[in-house]
C-alpha cells in the first residue's frame, strides 16, 4: 500500500479537544511514558520521571548544533525540559534531565515562547526531552497552532515512548527526531533503568515511521517532516549498532535517516564506569559506519570524532 503523506490534524477540531481531554487523562495515574509509573501527577505527585503536572523548561532559544536539516541557516527553535523518563549513566545534562534543573512555565507561556521563537525566523519547535510532558505539550502546540504557529513541531526525544501516547500525537508532530540507544534490552537495563528499552523502542520507532515517514526536505534542505534516528555509538560496541541498522533497513524502511554520532564522552556516572569511562576509538565508529552500509541503508548523517 502506498503511504500517504504527513497531514497535521486542524487545530480548530472536536478531534483536536478530544486528544487534549485523552491526554490529560493520562496523567491521573500517570502511564504517559513505558514506565507506567502509576503516579497522581494531576494531584501534584512526582512521577520516576521528576515531574509532576507542571511544566519545567531548563532553557529556549535558536540552536545551530542539530543535524543541517533541523537547524537549517537560521536555527531550531529549541526548548529544553526537565526531567526525563530514562536515567542514562552516561548522561550530558544530568543536572536538567536527573536533577530537574529549571523553570515552572504554564501552558500559556509555552505557547508564547513558541510564537517569539517563530518570529525570531526558527525553523521548527524542538522539544528535547518531551516524552514525560507528552499531554502538556500536546495542548499547547494545538493552542499555538490556532494563534498562528506555523512551522513544524520536532519530538527530540529518547526513543522510549509509550504507544498510546504516540497515537495522539498523530497529526501534531511532524519531525520525530528519535534516539535508538541500544540493541539489546540488557544494556538498556544496566545504563539507562530501562528494562525493556529495545523492546519499547523498536515499536516506538515503527509508530512515528507510521505517521511522517521518511524525512522530506524542502528545496533549502530543510526538513517539513519524518523521522530522523540519531544513534550514538558507544564504546566497546555497547550499543549493538549492526542490530539496530538491520531493523532499520529491514522492518522500517532503507530511507530511513540515521544521524550517527561520534561525540560520546564519560559524563555523570560513567566516568568512573570500567566500559563507558573512555571515549570512542576512531575504529569503534568506523565499525558502526560499516553496518550501517552492510545493513544498506543510504541515508546517513557522519561525525567526525571529536
Amino acid at each position: 500500500s502506498v503511504r500517504q503523506p504527513f497531514m497535521r490534524l486542524d487545530p480548530h477540531s472536536a478531534e483536536a479537544e478530544r486528544r487534549i481531554a485523552q491526554a490529560h487523562q493520562m496523567l491521573a495515574a500517570c502511564y504517559v511514558c513505558p514506565r507506567s509509573c502509576g503516579t497522581a501527577r494531576l494531584a501534584g505527585e512526582v512521577g520516576v520521571c521528576r515531574a509532576d503536572v507542571q511544566v519545567r523548561v531548563a532553557s529556549w532559544n535558536l540552536h545551530h548544533g542539530e543535524e543541517p536539516p533541523i537547524s537549517g541557516a537560521t536555527g531550531s527553535g529549541t526548548v529544553f525540559l526537565s526531567g526525563c523518563s530514562l536515567r542514562c549513566a552516561y548522561c550530558q545534562n544530568y543536572p536538567i534531565s536527573q536533577q530537574n534543573v529549571g523553570e515552572v512555565v504554564s501552558i500559556d507561556e509555552l505557547v508564547a515562547i513558541m510564537l517569539k521563537l517563530q518570529a525570531r525566523k526558527a525553523v521548527n519547535i524542538n522539544f528535547v526531552t518531551p516524552t514525560h510532558y507528552g499531554p502538556q505539550l500536546l495542548e499547547a502546540i494545538i493552542m499555538a497552532r490556532r494563534q498562528g504557529l506555523t512551522i513544524p513541531i520536532v519530538w527530540n526525544t529518547s526513543g522510549y515512548e509509550e504507544i498510546k501516547m504516540l497515537r495522539l500525537l498523530d497529526g501534531i508532530v511532524d519531525i520525530y527526531l528519535a534516539d535508538m540507544r541500544y540493541g539489546d534490552d540488557t544494556i538498556g537495563r544496566k545504563y539507562s533503568k530501562a528494562r525493556d528499552y529495545w523492546s519499547v523502542n523498536t515499536r516506538a520507532i515503527k509508530e512515528m515511521y507510521r505517521q511522517v515517514g521518511d524525512l522530506v526536505l524542502d528545496d533549502d534542505g530543510i526538513a517539513v517532516s519524518g523521522l530522523l534516528v540519531r544513534h550514538l555509538v558507544l564504546p566497546n560496541g555497547l550499543s549493538r549498532s549492526e542490530r539496530i541498522f538491520t531493523f532499520l533497513a529491514s522492518e522500517v524502511s532503507p530511507k530511513t535517516s540515521v544521524s550517527l554520532m561520534s561525540q560520546y564522552f564519560p559524563a555523570h556516572l560513567a566516568v568512573e564506569d570500567s566500559e563507558l569511562g573512555r571515549r570512542l576509538t576512531p575504529g569503534e565508529y568506523e565499525a558502526a559506519t560499516d553496518a550501517f552500509e552492510r545493513a544498506g541503508l543510504i541515508n546517513g548523517f557522519m561525525q567526525e570524532l571529536p
